[in-house]
């Protein structure tokens, strides 16, 4: 009874848009501290198909399934507006 409760109310939390801030950079480099920010290198990775990930100031990496909302943004911090389902953000919005 006690699982069923966790994963409702969990279920329920994570149906709502929230807020996630990071750099959007592309997964080959998202692990590289040194990568964060860099512009030119996000743009150019994902320009040949690396996929765009959102990656938090704490190092939690989001895969983002909405790839075209995203792409002119790579390599720029930006808070996202979205539902998270599992470790994958779908998004409502971007701001820089």
């Amino acid at each position: 009874m006690k699982k069923l409760l966790v994963l409702s109310a969990f279920a329920a939390v994570s149906a709502f848009a929230a807020d996630y801030t990071g750099h959007i950079m592309d997964a080959s480099c998202s692990t590289k501290e040194a990568m964060k920010g860099n512009v030119d290198c996000a743009a150019s990775c994902i320009k040949r198909g690396q996929p765009a990930v959102l990656v938090t100031e704490d190092g939690k990496i989001y895969k983002i399934k909405e790839q075209d909302k995203v792409t002119a943004h790579a390599g720029h911090k930006v808070t996202i507006t979205g539902k998270l389902d599992g470790e994958t953000l779908s998004v409502e919005s971007v701001k820089m």
